[in-house]
């Protein structure tokens, strides 16, 4: 019988290599020397030459592992040189310390299990090299690596080959698992089959031929795996109903064997192999696509994903889990692959050690991510698994690198969450599951995480949840308020933390507590307007919870502090929102078309210097087509109002009036100066240099507010020549820190000509302008002008705003008391013809002056 197994499971050639490899592991000096006896002393050098080589590049190796055991590519290397070298303890050593951190690919279960084939004897040989399969085929899905461990249990076990009854079921259950495995695999799916029925014809031969009953019993067998293989879509179902026809014939049946068409075969199995027949051709071009060797590895990950869509709207889950176990081992680092594949699982299965198997997987695959990691948290929580199969999965996860710190949160969260709903759901009092173990969870999550997300709303609920527990679980109140302090030294600056605090006290009942919390809070600086917030809401505690005295106190603290806020807010928001350009044009030229009405605005929002600059420089009639002059002038006015408030050491006269004169600014005349505008607040002087990297900038000078110290969006860039300026100027509306920059030439002259000074008006403003407006006219020009004065010229008198102004008339200017009205000459009596000595008019103004 023995003779009769030993011929029919024949070795196949791939064994003769493996002895031929196994001499070369075991003694590669001794084969080198058969091959090569007759070679001269060169060859022996060049070997000499190749082993030093491969010595120093597995140092080289080995040194490289030592400083970076997770690199993949460096455990290949290694495990190659080894095997070259033949060097079987260190390759050993190699896979097995390579396996630890990475599953190993099909290829490289193949060839270690072949190696030991090779190389082990002895009865306790073939379970060693059966531990290789076993952890080979449950990493990946393949049907060769399947095939081998197969062909390896028929060849290699003697009890299989004796025909031991419990070996044959042991080997029967071996084929069972390889069928569930592969045995629905499109494309190579029908070798497990074949290798399947050559195993059971195999004993059908060894039967003894008087055992009669025995025998049909085996036919029947047989015949069970081909009605089971025709009822699958495979590649070559043609060809395996030719072979189950020439079987049937074998035992007596007469079929046609040449013809493959149904004819002679039962019903049931014709039925079965004609939907089996249609199901494999509707999944052929899917089949074709995802082995085509001429497209990239994204086309053929998205034609699996495409394959995919179209089992699942199949419906049959079997087929759903193979054609994942096929795309897993193409693409076995594709997170994306192994979350789809996850959830469909969770999706279908729920529960099992299929799942867990795959979560096992696909965390040694991809362990950076997150998600699967806690998606296999709560698959050990749905099945059911032990407190040490959780724990020990829980603290693998803490030893990955994961991308973000949020994907650690929701680890220790996740962890957190499976305690407390054991906790709650069983009744054991030996203390193996207890509330020690939420409390030092939420520990190391606190110590881990505190360090790099203070002040953020996940270490927030993180505490909060904390406090929650030890209030709801454990009762203990001191616990929970000491886990809000811990929180309030992180996070102190979050309103949403003081808030959460309160709120506890405030559900216990502790409103007295609520109220010191409240005291040490009101007065912080929240962002936003949470200091506001904070201070309504012990208010509203106040209203709800306190007596009258306890308002009144709350009202007393809270009042001043929200009009200190008020006052702040006010100011940051006339800061960071200035009066845009364009109304800045629109009502200078509303001023210009209309003439100026009794009790402006100007005069009653601007201190009496500035009131004086205005008046002095700003024209009463602007016109359309004057624009861009009026808006050179709306500069120079703000940036003198901006100087007066800068304190500045006191100066000598002469120092002041060098100053006062435009285009002495530290040396550099205003031919060379931009003047910027709408800069953001956060704009540094680094940054201003930096926008204007083509070079030639001399200084820049950042405008900043006299109270707040902050910039008020305004700077003077001086450059060192006309092209740099020019340059600059070609910048104008670019972008600087998520601002539209306003980039000007800055040139007073122009601007005091744009005054209307050009104008019979401005000639006539001309002279009685102070060094104070103009800042380009010397006190003897100044003095100049008064004696060259004549009597009867206008003259315009700059009141304080505390003097009484009498108004005359809708379109005439203010007359102060005792002044004299415009137009009205010095000392002339009022004639007899009853001369008007009302005050004049703009226009009448005018036409006087156009007149003269």
């Amino acid at each position: 019988m023995e003779k009769e197994v030993d011929q029919t499971l024949a070795k196949n050639p791939e064994e003769e290599e493996d002895t031929a490899m196994a001499d070369t592991l075991e003694n590669p000096k001794t084969t080198a020397d058969d091959s090569s006896g007759s070679d001269d002393s060169s060859d022996s050098e060049s070997d000499s030459e190749d082993e030093a080589q491969q010595k120093l590049e597995l140092q080289n190796l080995e040194l490289e592992l030592s400083n970076n055991p997770s690199n993949y590519d460096t455990h290949v290397q290694y495990i190659k040189v080894l095997r070259k070298m033949s060097e079987i303890k260190k390759l050993r050593q190699a896979r097995e310390s390579m396996n630890v951190i990475f599953p190993l690919t099909p290829a490289m279960w193949r060839e270690w299990a072949r190696d030991e084939t090779c190389l082990l004897n002895g009865p306790g040989a073939f379970l060693a090299i059966e531990k290789i399969y076993e952890r080979g085929v449950s990493d990946y899905l393949s049907v060769p690596l399947w095939c081998d461990y197969l062909k390896f249990v028929q060849e290699k076990n003697p009890s299989v080959c004796e025909c031991s009854p419990d070996r044959i079921l042991k080997a029967r259950n071996l084929f069972e698992r390889a069928i569930t495995a592969a045995g629905l695999h499109v494309a190579e799916g029908s070798k497990i089959w074949k290798v399947y029925r050559e195993f059971e014809q195999a004993i059908f031969l060894s039967i003894d031929e008087a055992n009669i009953e025995e025998k049909e019993k085996q036919i029947q067998r047989i015949r069970s795996i081909f009605h089971r293989q025709l009822s699958v879509p495979l590649a070559d179902l043609r060809s395996t109903l030719l072979a189950y026809k020439s079987w049937e014939v074998e035992q007596g049946n007469a079929l046609d064997v040449e013809s493959s068409d149904v004819d002679g075969i039962s019903s049931n199995v014709a039925s079965a192999y004609q939907k089996a027949l249609e199901m494999y051709n509707a999944r052929a071009h899917y089949e074709e696509q995802i082995s085509r060797q001429d497209i990239s590895d994204s086309e053929k990950f998205q034609q699996f994903m495409i394959y995919l869509k179209f089992e699942q709207s199949s419906g049959d889950p079997a087929r759903v889990q193979l054609l994942y176990e096929r795309a897993v081992t193409d693409f076995p680092v594709s997170s994306d692959l192994w979350l789809d594949y996850t959830r469909y699982l969770d999706k279908t299965l729920k529960v099992g050690y299929v799942i867990t198997d795959v979560y096992a997987r696909a965390t040694q695959n991809c362990p950076w991510v997150g998600e699967l990691w806690v998606r296999s948290l709560l698959s050990l929580e749905r099945g059911r698994a032990s407190e040490k199969q959780i724990f020990d999965v829980f603290e693998k996860s803490l030893l990955c690198t994961f991308s973000t710190l949020v994907e650690y949160l929701d680890l220790f969260l996740t962890r957190v969450d499976g305690l407390r709903r054991r906790i709650l759901s069983t009744n054991e009092k030996d203390g193996v599951l207890d509330f020690s173990l939420i409390r030092e969870t939420f520990q190391r999550a606190s110590d881990y995480l505190s360090q790099h997300m203070k002040n953020t709303d996940s270490l927030m609920r993180l505490h909060a949840y904390w406090a929650r527990l030890e209030l709801n679980l454990v009762k203990d109140l001191a616990a929970a308020r000491c886990v809000w302090e811990s929180l309030l030294k992180l996070c102190g600056t979050m309103l949403e933390a003081w808030q959460g605090y309160i709120a506890m006290e405030i559900e216990t009942g502790h409103t007295s507590e609520a109220r010191s919390i409240f005291k040490r809070c009101y007065s912080k600086r929240f962002i936003g307007t949470g200091s506001e917030d904070i201070c309504h809401a012990w208010l509203r505690f106040e209203r709800e919870y306190g007596t009258l005295e306890d308002f009144d106190r709350a009202v007393q603290k809270v009042t001043p502090r929200l009009e200190e806020l008020q006052l702040f807010r006010l100011q940051q928001e006339s800061i960071a929102h200035p009066e845009p350009i364009d109304q800045k044009d629109h009502s200078l030229k509303k001023s210009g078309r209309e003439k100026r009405k009794p009790g402006s605005n100007i005069s009653n929002e601007q201190s009496p210097a500035k009131r004086q600059k205005s008046t002095a420089q700003i024209p009463k009639k602007v016109h359309e087509n004057e624009k861009e002059k009026m808006q050179n002038l709306a500069e120079v006015n703000e940036a003198e109002e901006i100087k007066s408030k800068v304190e500045k050491p006191e100066r000598t006269n002469e120092q002041q009036m060098k100053d006062s004169v435009p285009g002495k600014r530290r040396g550099y005349t205003d031919e060379c100066t931009a003047f910027i505008s709408n800069i953001s607040p956060k704009a540094t002087y680094d940054d201003l240099r930096q926008f204007f990297s083509d070079g030639g900038v001399a200084s820049i000078r950042i405008l900043n507010d006299k109270f707040t110290g902050k910039s008020r969006g305004l700077a003077y860039v001086d450059f060192t020549d006309d092209t740099h300026l020019a340059a600059a100027l070609a910048k104008n509306k670019k972008m600087l820190l998520g601002k539209k920059l306003s980039i000007i030439r800055s040139n007073p002259k122009q601007k005091k000509e744009s005054s209307g000074h050009n104008t019979p008006l401005g000639h006539a403003l001309k002279s009685n302008q102070t060094r104070k407006v103009g800042g380009s006219t010397s006190e003897e020009s100044i003095e100049t002008s008064k004696e060259s004065r004549p009597p009867q010229e206008p003259h315009f008198a700059i009141r304080n705003r505390s003097d009484d102004i009498q108004l005359k008339g809708k379109n005439t200017f203010a007359v102060p008391r005792n002044v004299r009205p415009l137009g009205v000459p010095a000392n002339k009596p009022k004639s007899d013809e009853g001369e008007d000595t009302n005050p004049k008019s703009n226009d009448e103004f005018r036409k006087m002056f156009i007149k003269n």
